[in-house]
């Protein structure tokens, strides 16, 4: 599967008989899946779909969706009120003997509120069966642009990622076989501290200090957090070689990298592994936050 950027913007535009219809739809970054659907009066039928479709095609993102429609011709027809004119009708009747009997005129029927309305024409069953057919089919087509244009981007974040993981990668080996990682040169280092405790006091315990420098060198080893990288880089290469909605675990690797590097630092007794432990953070922080865009 793709990788996926949640980022995203399709649109879909296109007619059935005298409508014409257009889906835009939109994506943002989102801890979840989030719709917000706005669709024209009349067609609320259509949210249940929408939602089930846009749920089916993505998983993460914050979303809208907007569907317009819109009458190409506006088509009218006459109601005549049958009941208004009888009505009028017995009343001429039952004035012919008052009024001037005339016959009425059409100007003057149409003048009389109520006797005439005009009203849109309303389409036939089969016409909204199949402009609603065809908007469906709009939002399909809309919802594969938007997937095509959420893979490219994440195909884009694919590299980069790649990129910062080979630096952590690069970082730990130079952490690994940095010289003062050596047993030799951590206990000629130590040895040096011990005897310079020593001439400074006769009140030490010399015995007592070679035990407390076995324990410092013990707890300054660095072995898990460097193993413990190395398969956090391994994890997170087959993460994105498998691509789909892992943006959640890239996240959590993430903060187990930086778990790593802050204990790397914290143990460090040696300027050049400081420097590429606070390098190894900076380069973290880059990878989470390009894996925040993630699906």
């Amino acid at each position: 599967m793709a990788l996926q950027s949640m980022t995203g913007f399709a649109r879909r535009e296109g007619t059935s008989g005298r409508w014409r219809w257009a889906w835009e739809l939109r994506s943002v970054n989102g801890k979840g899946l989030d719709l917000r659907l706005r669709l024209p009066p009349g067609l609320e039928r259509m949210e249940v779909d929408v939602r089930r479709m846009t749920g089916e095609a993505f998983s993460r993102g914050n979303m809208q969706a907007n569907l317009s429609v819109s009458a190409g011709e506006n088509r009218f027809e006459t109601v005549l009120n049958q009941e208004a004119l009888a009505t009028v009708l017995t009343m001429r009747d039952q004035l012919a003997g008052i009024i001037d009997p005339a016959p009425l005129k059409l100007d003057t029927l149409l003048s009389i509120r109520g006797l005439v309305e005009f009203r849109e024409t309303e389409d036939s069953e089969e016409a909204v069966t199949a402009r609603d057919a065809e908007v469906m089919n709009g939002l399909i087509a809309a919802l594969a642009d938007l997937k095509l244009m959420r893979e490219h981007e994440g195909a884009a974040l694919s590299r980069i990622l790649l990129d910062h993981v080979s630096t952590i990668e690069t970082l730990t080996r130079t952490i690994e076989s940095d010289p003062s990682r050596s047993p030799q040169e951590i206990a000629e280092r130590l040895k040096a501290q011990v005897s310079l405790l020593l001439e400074s006091s006769a009140a030490f315990d010399r015995d007592r200090l070679h035990a407390e420098a076995a324990l410092l060198a013990t707890r300054a080893d660095l072995r898990e957090e460097i193993d413990r990288l190395k398969a956090h880089v391994a994890a997170a290469r087959e993460l994105l070689a498998k691509g789909g909605p892992v943006g959640r675990k890239l996240d959590f690797l993430a903060q187990e990298f930086n778990r790593e590097s802050n204990t790397i630092c914290s143990k460090s007794n040696a300027s050049a592994v400081t420097a590429a432990g606070i390098e190894l953070k900076v380069v973290i922080d880059q990878f989470r936050e390009q894996v925040q865009n993630l699906e």
